[in-house]
């Protein structure tokens, strides 16, 4: 239905500026259907049978290097004890035979500022993939109130 412009004085005429909105949001509702169609077809992929090669060998899958800081400030790179000084080329000797990921485990009542000194003495010899590694987090119970004098 069209409307006339309407008519300001003698022979000057306003033109009419609303937009009709229903186009808009039929538009917009069928392109959210699109979308929504088509979305999870993205994120899957598609599935291959892949052929088969006798010369084909599987990717190992290389374990990382773990570094343990004990309940007293000891360190140990795997299993083996190292000394203070030994560590950072002991770490990077072994991130050749692993995935590239250091693995730092402090003991819950490690120092603090001990596992920040291996982290910090890893970072500074150019060993930047450092994941800290944590257990379950058990409930800690509640501190009594102390009575106040």
């Amino acid at each position: 239905m069209a409307m006339k412009p309407r008519k300001i004085a003698e022979g000057l005429y306003q033109p009419l500026a609303e937009i009709n909105v229903t186009p808009l949001v039929d538009v917009m509702l069928v392109l959210l259907i699109i979308f929504m169609v088509t979305a999870p077809m993205l994120a899957t992929g598609i599935k291959v049978n892949l052929p088969g090669a006798r010369a084909a060998q599987p990717l190992e899958a290389k374990d990382p290097v773990i570094v343990v800081v004990a309940k007293y400030g000891s360190v140990s790179v795997g299993k083996d004890q190292v000394s203070r000084e030994a560590l950072a080329a002991t770490v990077k000797d072994r991130l050749g035979q692993s995935n590239g990921v250091v693995q730092l485990r402090g003991d819950r009542e490690a120092s603090y500022g001990d596992v920040v000194w291996v982290m910090d003495e890893l970072a500074a010899n150019g060993v930047t993939r450092i994941a800290i590694v944590s257990g379950v987090r058990r409930s800690i119970p509640a501190k009594p109130p102390s009575p106040t004098p």
